[in-house]
């Protein structure tokens, strides 16, 4: 039997902040759809959701008020079963000062950061820092972003000087780009865990296209988390189309039991971040 240390979590990222329902007929949007999604992908294996919020226009949007109407109507859906992780992304509408913000307005569980974004220049690294201690005072898990394998350089920099508060943050690999087409592929991975680069003991990873399943199973094998969804996929392994979020977390939670993985639950997963 293969003895497991930590289990593996499966966040679902259900709706993001670029696509439409001309994307897929399903694509969670309001706060009752993503709280049926929510409890959807919970029975299916995930444990926390990170979640998009649109204005009434559709567009992706910063904004408090949406972000509460969507934690409390997951809350009433699933209660403490799931954690809300609500994002800070700008999609090229708001500046690090805004997205902080919001933040701090909505005060959710968990937030995710990416790095490029909230940290473009030299300038902004006090106020980054300063945002950083205020989440850490605050019980606010972060997550900060990675898209590029050389950013884990740059956080490694920061957390040597200072910057970040946390013995060990949590941090996403993006395995690809939001771009028509794009196809991303296990050794993607690679990069980001190289030899040469900084370790993380609280890493995820997602990815795009008809592989993700592959994508984060490898990452799940090799210790990392995961997270899969409509956000960045809505294939299916085999091509076809996702009907659901879910039917996207119930295969890669196949995989995962599969190969002798257990899914880490929310009050798990609470757990190790209060070891950070």
């Amino acid at each position: 039997m293969i003895e497991i240390e930590r289990p593996t979590a499966i966040c679902v990222a259900p709706n993001g902040g670029r696509l439409t329902q001309v994307d897929h007929p399903s694509l969670p949007l309001g706060p009752a759809d993503l709280a049926r999604t929510a409890q959807a992908c919970l029975d299916a294996g995930a444990s926390p959701i990170h979640v998009h919020v649109r204005d009434q226009d559709g567009r992706h949007v910063l904004d408090a008020s949406a972000y509460r109407d969507v934690i409390d109507a997951i809350g009433r859906a699933v209660g403490d079963k799931m954690i809300v992780q609500v994002t800070s992304e700008s999609l090229g509408r708001y500046a690090p000062q805004e997205q902080i913000a919001v933040i701090k307005e909505t005060r959710p569980e968990a937030v995710s950061l990416a790095l490029r974004e909230l940290v473009p220049t030299e300038a902004h690294e006090t106020e980054f820092a300063s945002f950083l201690s205020w989440l850490q005072a605050e019980s606010i898990v972060p997550q900060i972003i990675l898209y590029e394998a050389d950013e884990t350089l740059r956080l490694d920099e920061y957390h040597r000087r200072g910057l970040v508060p946390w013995n060990q943050v949590p941090v996403l690999f993006v395995l690809g780009r939001y771009t028509p087409g794009q196809k991303s592929s296990p050794a993607d991975l690679l990069p980001f865990i190289d030899a040469g680069k900084p370790r993380f003991a609280h890493w995820s990873v997602c990815a795009f296209g008809a592989r993700e399943a592959a994508c984060v199973t490898a990452g799940a094998l090799l210790g990392g988390h995961v997270r899969v969804g409509f956000e960045n996929n809505r294939q299916l392994a085999d091509g076809a189309m996702a009907k659901s979020n879910a039917e996207l977390v119930q295969g890669v939670s196949r995989n995962l039991l599969g190969l002798g993985l257990r899914r880490a639950n929310a009050t798990e997963l609470r757990r190790a971040w209060q070891e950070l």
